[in-house]
């Protein structure tokens, strides 16, 4: 368990092959690849507009 404070949400988009993902910071996003949402989380603050 991490201590950072940081939460990441991810959901899938029901009927969709999509997942809806949340950063900390509030900004979202949807994409159909995994590994590119977590790219993008991990990759915060590039990219992150809330």
């Amino acid at each position: 368990m991490t201590t950072t404070g940081r939460v990441f949400r991810i959901h899938w988009v029901p009927g969709t092959d999509r997942l809806h993902a949340t950063c900390h910071c509030a900004a979202e996003r949807e994409f159909e690849d995994p590994v590119e949402l977590w790219e993008w989380l991990l990759g915060h603050p590039e990219g992150h507009t809330p």
